[in-house]
């Protein structure tokens, strides 16, 4: 039976460590462990070198090594015959796997030492499965078409013309289309160092204003490097940082957001939102499967992922041209319901009814909101005058004024307030308050 390396790719995903043996000038065997070995092309493996002096002193003496892959589905054994061909010290693929191997590292509390010198890069000259004595049956992986699934969920996206559709259509596309029931949309914000979750799926808790810090984390790691980074087996290391945290935190003492995680999850994922080189934001899925994602569902997720970055920047850019007004609506009787705002300008945070609901630049955007509201009955506004005020100090480039009244308006939707917003058509949203507002700032 003749193998090609893509059928083998569950060898590959580090759940199983692989084995490498290699010789010197005079014959002397040596064996290592490793811990990564990647997938170059249809002829090519890469391995990751971080303290391997004796193997790679053997490979510069004789370039001929045969390394063990093992299957993390069913535990059957390949023998692959190598021949060294070269060796890298940057570039795309040196990148990828220096990400991955970080990620593992600092899950197993060895960031310090596992650091990534070099790749070294050989030719497969065969491939021999190694049967094992328990009879491990040899399956090949049954195809499945991703390509159509993907063009599907990308059309979706492509349709919408708002940032609420944009992150649903995309969350429930993949849940859908790939199968995938638990994850987040985050929007990066550069002027604050973090990506912030909007949109979420399968979670008992939406999570809608969690932070993650960039360079924190399987998600902070993929924002900060606009690199997939994949987790395979979660049962061999600790979780990689804070990416999904264990505890729930008081919102109204902490004013921060618990990000929703699964306890039980082996495999996670988590893709970055690129256009034309800038992240977007990430994508972040995970599953309680072993190997759940597949070298194709990375790359459906990751064209997802673009189509929602380009779909999100358009959204941004139309949101600034203003249509005609719309006639403003009469003013809604007042209810007899107070409603308490306290706003914090330290932090901008804001509770209502002793509620914790959120801080930074939407907090200001919704007391601005407010004000308004009270100094002279407005409840309409549009995304140019937000703009134009100065005291909300909105980035001058790039402010993604779209994605953060999607998070305050789904944060106020999430917590049943008696404040809520509401679109009313492209570049224009809407207030609406069931009782009689009272704002307090400290």
């Amino acid at each position: 039976m003749t193998w090609s390396l893509v059928e083998l790719e569950a060898c590959f995903e580090g759940v199983i460590p692989s084995i490498i043996a290699t010789a010197d000038a005079d014959g002397l065997p040596n064996i290592s462990y490793l811990s990564h070995v990647a997938i170059v092309d249809d002829e090519h493996v890469a391995l990751s070198n971080q303290f391997f002096a004796k193997t790679a002193t053997n490979i510069r003496l004789n370039p001929q090594a045969t390394l063990l892959v093992v299957d993390g589905h069913n535990g059957a054994q390949f023998r692959l015959d190598l021949r060294f061909a070269y060796s890298m010290e940057s570039g795309a693929l040196f990148d990828s796997l220096a990400l991955q191997v970080e990620a593992s590292s600092a899950q197993a509390g060895m960031g310090d030492v596992m650091r990534l010198r070099h790749v070294d890069v050989f030719r497969v000259l065969d491939i021999v499965d190694t049967p094992s004595p328990t009879g491990t049956p040899l399956v090949r992986k049954p195809e499945r078409n991703r390509l159509e699934v993907t063009r599907r969920i990308v059309d979706m996206v492509a349709a919408e013309t708002d940032a609420d559709g944009i992150v649903d259509a995309t969350l429930n596309g993949i849940r859908e289309g790939l199968g995938f029931h638990h994850g987040l949309f985050l929007h990066c914000y550069p002027d604050k160092g973090q990506v912030v979750a909007i949109g979420s799926t399968g979670y008992a808790a939406s999570g809608i204003g969690a932070e993650v810090p960039l360079g924190e984390g399987l998600i902070g790691a993929a924002a900060e490097s606009g690199k997939v980074v994949k987790v395979s087996d979660m049962s061999r290391i600790r979780r990689f940082g804070s990416a999904i945290r264990a505890t729930t935190p008081d919102e109204n003492r902490t004013r921060s957001i618990p990000l929703p995680g699964m306890a039980e999850a082996m495999s996670q994922i988590a893709v970055p939102l690129l256009v034309q080189g800038t992240v977007e934001g990430v994508l972040f899925f995970e599953s309680a499967r072993r190997l759940a994602f597949s070298r194709d569902d990375e790359a459906a997720l990751a064209i997802i992922a673009r189509q929602a970055a380009a779909s999100l920047a358009l959204c941004e850019r139309l949101s600034v041209e203003d249509e005609a007004p719309l006639p403003h609506p009469a003013d809604p009787p007042a209810g007899e319901t107070l409603i308490d705002v306290v706003h914090h300008s330290f932090d901008d945070s804001v509770f209502v009814n002793g509620d914790y609901v959120i801080k930074g630049v939407a907090g200001r955007l919704l007391v601005f909101m407010m004000q308004q509201c009270l100094a002279n009955g407005r409840r309409e506004f549009s995304n140019r005058e937000i703009r134009l005020e100065g005291t909300l100090k909105l980035p001058d480039f790039k402010d993604n004024l779209e994605t953060r009244l999607l998070l305050l308006r789904r944060r106020l939707e999430e917590k049943d307030l008696p404040v809520r917003l509401v679109r009313h058509g492209r570049g224009k949203i809407g207030l609406e308050i069931d009782g009689n507002l009272r704002l307090t700032r400290h």
